[in-house]
């Protein structure tokens, strides 16, 4: 297979299947019924997480997909790699790529980018008396934007997991970290503080693809969108 570069690019041939890129974890099973709906079905094998494998056929002969780690989507699909993904607005909101086009919420993997901290020191002075703050986060543009919207310098501490520890080990005051039902921070002894932003997946697609394309993309968009709007597609 052929390749070239368009726009500073990679971009498969068009005779080659359009990839879709889906990630891993949460979001992995509440994409099902929305493929379903789409009249998307990959290899049974995709449904299993434990496989190694990462790419896959489905019942399309000109649909590929695959199964990447959440915040990777954006990354291939700004690149090339993959031309349609599915991918949180969070993810969206930390890379800020201009190359993906987002053209449709697919009202599934609803949660929210939160500020947290312990329930001890929650309430006891006001945030926006403060000057700077250090943040553990795995979003740390999410994080620098917002508290400098509010002439705050925020001191980023990047981790990629176990963000929770942050506060209570003294490594930082707050945590600015991806919230679904909150148990995980009472757990650890922390509590929501401020909303950031309300989070659900979106179709993502690539505008070099979207251009070269347009037929092909089109039409998926279109099943996508067909899907969204069928009863228990986002069960």
């Amino acid at each position: 297979m052929t390749a070239e570069f368009r726009a500073g690019q990679l971009q498969p041939e068009a005779s080659s299947p359009l990839i879709l890129a889906l990630p891993k974890g949460r979001i992995l099973s509440e994409c099902a019924p929305l493929l379903a709906h789409a009249g998307i079905r990959p290899d049974p094998e995709y449904a299993d997480e434990d496989s190694r494998s990462l790419r896959f056929t489905t019942n399309d002969p000109a649909l590929d997909v695959v199964r990447v780690r959440s915040f990777d989507v954006a990354t291939f699909v700004a690149f090339g790699a993959a031309q349609v993904g599915i991918c949180g607005a969070d993810v969206l909101m930390e890379f800020d790529y201009p190359e993906i086009y987002a053209p449709l919420d697919l009202g599934i993997g609803a949660c929210r980018v939160s500020v947290a901290e312990p329930v001890a020191t929650a309430g006891t002075d006001d945030p926006r008396t403060w000057s700077r703050v250090r943040v553990a986060t795995k979003y740390p543009n999410i994080a620098r934007r917002h508290y400098a919207a509010r002439g705050i310098h925020a001191d980023v501490v990047h981790l990629n997991g176990a963000m929770e520890l942050a506060p209570g080990l003294g490594l930082t005051r707050v945590i600015v970290d991806l919230v679904a039902t909150g148990s995980t921070l009472k757990a650890n002894g922390l509590v929501e503080t401020e909303v950031i932003s309300r989070v659900t997946s979106r179709l993502i697609v690539n505008r070099t693809a979207l251009k070269t394309r347009p037929e092909e993309i089109g039409a998926l968009i279109a099943r996508f969108r067909a899907a969204v709007a069928s009863p228990g597609a986002a069960s």
